[in-house]
């Protein structure tokens, strides 16, 4: 797996870890190594791929431009209890849906020159408009709502 525009493969080794919570001991897994593929692979580490999608870019803009920007490991869930890293992402959304399904995510701060990566993919594709949607039940070119009704509440 090569690095290309809109790809960048990194090796990522996970642990086991155990915590103690209160009386009873708790297993979890952590992010031991993250390293891109042009580096020598830690042991126990798979090959993974960050791909970027056209789709994406709003969510990519929205996660740069927090204080913390974050990648996500996406991981598989194994019969006996291990994790196995499937994919990176740096789409929140991603990250969300996976954890609504019980796919187990890890999440770790970006990397600068991932940063710079994602925000040349970005602008070399072009800046997706980022908006809220709408309430249905508003129509603000007519100023009708409920926020716009100064009488309501009032006995006439």
């Amino acid at each position: 797996m090569q690095r290309t525009e809109s790809q960048w493969p990194m090796y990522v080794s996970l642990k086991k870890v155990e915590k103690q919570v209160g009386r009873w001991i708790a297993e979890s897994w952590e992010l031991d190594q993250v390293v891109p593929a042009t580096q020598p692979s830690p042991e126990g580490a798979k090959l993974v791929g960050l791909e970027l999608h056209k789709d994406e870019r709003g969510s990519y803009r929205i996660n740069l431009d927090m204080d913390n920007a974050m990648l996500f490991i996406v991981c598989d869930e194994l019969e006996d209890g291990t994790w196995v890293p499937t994919h990176i992402s740096a789409d929140q959304n991603v990250a969300a849906g996976c954890l609504e399904g019980d796919t187990p995510v890890l999440s770790m701060l970006m990397p600068d020159a991932v940063a710079c990566w994602i925000e040349a993919y970005i602008t070399r594709h072009g800046e997706v408009e980022i908006c809220a949607h709408r309430r249905k039940h508003v129509d603000r070119r007519n100023n009708e709502g409920p926020s716009s009704n100064h009488n309501r509440g009032q006995v006439s």
